[in-house]
């Protein structure tokens, strides 16, 4: 149910609803809709289209994050939410004496444009927001990274015991789904960036990229090179590494610890070209020359 409410707001003021001005389905509040719900729904309406539910109910935020990076979007935080006013959409986070709500809302002043569980009342402020802006604004939302991978092989198999230790080639390895490849820091929830939630288990990357920018295998910090194939247009979609299936999540973009570790400048040079961050679906070895398709 979408309820839209024309509110002003008051400039450093939490922005709250009157009751007087409710008609008699706003008191209808639903205490069974869950912040991950309202935040799957106020996602839909931006996006015009269906979300799916967190599969970590308890982690909602990370979870719409990693699947709208898969989408070249993100979720940018918004300094001063009680103030602010803006003619489009955007997510405002509601403190309620029963927990934090999600709700859309547009305009300037802004206004309740979506409050799919009635939670908007007099005991509620704002104290988050979120602006749905595209990661690269040169890239479109629908199939970003294009949609022709074409079929590719394994060229190289590296493992890194620890977290910012030096990563070894191997011939093969043992891909354990929901970890990670057996032997390296991901799979024991040692990595940098070891956290619960999508693409933590697997990185790819082209060897084309890496000998172009002349930088080692080593060095780039992924555990599978690859050849012959486009690594981008793999984001969201499933594949094959030998006998493993896997699931792309979202490109391995570079970061600052990543020139920290490699050397600097990585950032322009492998920007969209840093690989692709996967997970593992079902177990197998992956070996030397294995098709990736």
């Amino acid at each position: 149910m979408c309820h839209r409410k024309n509110l002003p707001s008051a400039l450093g003021t939490p922005i709250r609803w009157s009751r007087a001005n409710a008609g008699p389905d706003d008191r209808n509040y639903d205490p069974g809709v869950t912040l991950a719900g309202e935040l799957r729904d106020c996602l839909g309406e931006l996006l015009g289209g269906d979300v799916p539910d967190p599969d970590e109910p308890g982690e909602p935020v990370r979870f719409f994050r990693q699947w709208l990076a898969e989408r070249n979007l993100g979720l940018v935080p918004i300094a001063d939410p009680a103030s602010f006013d803006w003619a489009g959409k955007w997510i405002a986070i509601l403190d309620r004496s029963d927990g934090r709500h999600a709700v859309v809302m547009f305009g300037s002043p802004s206004g309740v444009w979506l409050d799919s569980s009635n939670a908007y009342r007099d005991d509620a402020s704002i104290v988050g927001g979120w602006m749905l802006s595209p990661l690269d604004l040169r890239l479109p939302t629908q199939t970003p990274y294009g949609t022709v991978a074409g079929v590719g092989t394994v060229a190289g198999i590296l493992v890194a015991s620890a977290a910012e230790a030096p990563l070894g080639r191997v011939d093969a390895v043992v891909a354990l789904p929901g970890r990670g490849l057996e032997g390296d820091r991901y799979a024991h929830g040692q990595g940098t960036f070891s956290s619960p939630g999508r693409g933590y288990e697997l990185t790819l990357v082209e060897a084309e990229v890496l000998d172009e920018i002349q930088l080692s295998w080593e060095d780039a910090r992924r555990n599978i090179v690859t050849r012959g194939i486009e690594l981008n247009a793999l984001a969201g979609k499933r594949f094959h590494v030998g006998p493993v299936e896997c699931v792309g999540r979202r490109l391995a973009e570079p970061c600052a610890h990543l020139e920290k570790l490699a050397r600097p400048g990585l950032l322009r040079l492998l920007v969209h070209r840093g690989g692709l961050r996967a997970d593992i679906l079902s177990g197998g070895t992956i070996t030397l020359g294995d098709e990736i398709a």
